[in-house]
């Protein structure tokens, strides 16, 4: 055997696919990469995360992996077989016996098993009890439970217990219902305190019928005399008025007399400036007659006194106002 002798294993090594080589040597025309689209293209290779376009699943995520849930509530975990280590080993400061040893968050703290009293404490089922325990903490596993109890000891979970199902609209319907029946023993108690009358008032009554007997004697003699003083008054306005109306003649009667009085001097000035509009036209009708006869005097050449009757009109006037 020589060294060029040597040669793989048949069927190990299998010989390289040439595409593109006609359509005879079996991978021609297409190559195998379908027809058209990027991916038949040279150099038109996807990156494996790649999503048609879509944004991506690694840019969708949060930059920093992972969450946190926000009502998640973070225990200091204690595993049940390092209790009974300690415990058997008298770390809790306490030998064991028939009676349970007590184990709370005070002891586990002292004994160096949690860091800190602030967070809640939750036992876990990992390890073997030989020990009776009676341990207190905040929450515990089933496997726990049953190990503990299964040794002669017993636990108490501190930490309320959630109900599995139970929601948020659940708990507030509790509640509600609690505030609907305090609510309902407060009324209760409220109508048969108001229902029962007061001691203080009965006796009050029993031992007063004389003043509440009198009291309406006085209320009926009250409105009697105001009815009397009421009706002297009305008797008295009566004659008042009575003479007020023979002293005073009637409010028609006096506005009467004055219109009349009114009226009186009205009629002699309309009267007197008629006949003052008569006298204007008559004189006027003069005066066109003594026009026309001045124009015939003119003509005959005579000359005539003034007896004109508007000449003796204006004599009169004239005599008149000197009498005066």
């Amino acid at each position: 055997m020589k060294l060029h002798d040597l040669k793989p294993a048949p069927g190990s090594r299998k010989e390289r696919t040439r595409v593109g080589r006609g359509i005879a040597a079996g991978q021609g025309k297409t190559a195998g990469r379908g027809t058209k689209g990027q991916k038949s293209r040279a150099g038109g290779n996807l990156p494996a995360w790649f999503e048609g376009g879509q944004t991506p699943a690694h840019i969708r995520m949060p930059k920093l992996h992972g969450f946190k849930r926000r009502w998640r509530i973070e225990y200091q975990v204690v595993n049940v077989g390092r209790i009974s280590e300690y415990a058997e080993s008298g770390r809790f400061g306490a030998e064991t016996g028939a009676s349970p040893l007590t184990v709370n968050t005070e002891v586990l703290l002292s004994a160096g098993l949690i860091s800190t009293e602030r967070l809640p404490v939750k036992v876990l089922g990992h390890g073997d009890v030989t020990v009776k325990l009676f341990v207190a903490v905040d929450a515990f596993t089933k496997s726990a439970r049953e190990k503990i109890e299964g040794a002669g000891g017993f636990v108490q979970a501190t930490a309320p217990v959630v109900v599995k199902g139970e929601t948020k609209q659940d708990r507030a319907d509790a509640r509600a219902a609690i505030a609907a029946e305090k609510q309902k023993a407060t009324d209760a108690a409220d109508a048969a305190r108001w229902a029962t009358p007061a001691p203080s008032a009965t006796a009050a009554e029993a031992t007063t019928p004389a003043a509440d007997a009198t009291a309406p004697v006085a209320d009926a003699e009250e409105p009697a005399e105001e009815e009397a003083s009421t009706a002297d008054a009305d008797a008295d306005a009566g004659v008042t008025e009575a003479a007020l109306a023979v002293e005073a003649p009637p409010a028609d009667e006096a506005a009467a007399e004055t219109v009349a009085e009114d009226e009186e001097p009205a009629a002699d000035e309309e009267a007197a400036a008629g006949d003052e509009f008569v006298a204007d036209d008559e004189s006027a009708d003069d005066e066109a007659a003594a026009d026309d006869d001045g124009a015939a005097d003119d003509e005959s050449g005579a000359e005539e006194p003034d007896e004109t009757p508007s000449a003796r009109r204006r004599a009169r006037k004239t005599t008149d106002s000197a009498d005066e």
